[in-house]
């Protein structure tokens, strides 16, 4: 397919070129059908314009998504969904630390911890294999901003201090902590040399390469529940109210959608679209 060399403004307000390929594999990663990608990708283009923004381009290809299938639209709104966790960032902080239970650690949310200096408020703590992880978490609720290397510049002296305390108190022959830094949008190349050259574990939506936050939702299908097309707005945030962050969660506490009044026609349909998004 031949690509119209079109100039696309992100939501960074960056200028840059329309890629036919990112359209495509955003469309594919939502499990939509060869068929039906190539029937959006073409529609998009035929409606492409000089200076058209990428949020634009989004909802053109939702729209045609969620009219073939809800669960498609699902997927595909992820990153979205993601910056909806807010308006605090301790959704977030919770869906991190789901992601992480599922992938084998133990996890505490919102832990006092002493530092040789100062105590510290920690987002996550997660242990696994004798390794404790001590996870900052960066939400950001707006789209087109980066976590600038002021963040873990930050997290690092705390982390620093924490640890330290955490050295002069361990048992021999024990585990150094490590430290993580988690953001939702993406890190800018200072970032990324300060966290290598400082130790630090970094996790962003497309970072590491192949295991950002991203890939290990898809991979794990660990989808927040604000990706869902048929709960409204209130009901996803009476949900996240009660800490219940993941479609998995809501999938095995159904009393919820009960307690928001929802009939059994619709909770029908809803358990459906999240049965779908959980399965691997």
């Amino acid at each position: 397919m031949a690509q119209k060399a079109f100039d696309i403004i992100k939501s960074s307000g960056e200028t840059v070129k329309f890629s036919v390929d990112k359209l495509q594999n955003s469309l594919k990663a939502s499990g939509a059908h060869d068929t039906l990608v190539k029937k959006i990708v073409g529609q998009v283009m035929d409606e492409l314009y000089v200076g058209i923004s990428t949020k634009e381009i989004y909802n053109r290809a939702f729209s045609m998504l969620k009219k073939q299938k809800s669960v498609y639209a699902s997927k595909y709104k992820l990153k979205k969904a993601i910056y909806e966790l807010g308006p605090t960032g301790f959704p977030f902080e919770r869906f991190v630390s789901g992601i992480l239970n599922y992938s084998g650690y133990s996890t505490k949310v919102g832990t006092v911890v002493q530092g040789v200096c100062v105590p510290h408020e920690i987002d996550i703590m997660a242990t696994k294999n004798g390794v404790l992880n001590v996870i900052e978490c960066k939400f950001h609720g707006e789209e087109g901003r980066k976590c600038n290397v002021k963040i873990p510049l930050y997290i690092h002296s705390r982390f620093n201090d924490v640890a330290r305390h955490m050295e002069s108190s361990k048992n021999e022959g024990a585990q150094s902590p490590l430290g993580w830094v988690v953001t939702n949008t993406r890190f800018t190349a200072d970032a990324l040399a300060y966290g290598k050259c400082a130790e630090l574990y970094l996790l962003s939506w497309d970072y590491p390469h192949g295991d950002g936050l991203k890939n290990r939702i898809d991979r794990l299908g660990l989808y927040p529940i604000t990706v869902s097309t048929l709960l409204s707005n209130r009901e996803k945030q009476f949900l996240l109210s009660r800490d219940i962050v993941l479609c998995r969660q809501l999938l095995g506490d159904m009393f919820y959608l009960d307690h928001l009044g929802i009939s059994n026609g619709r909770k029908e349909r809803i358990l459906k679209e999240m049965d779908l998004l959980c399965q691997l």
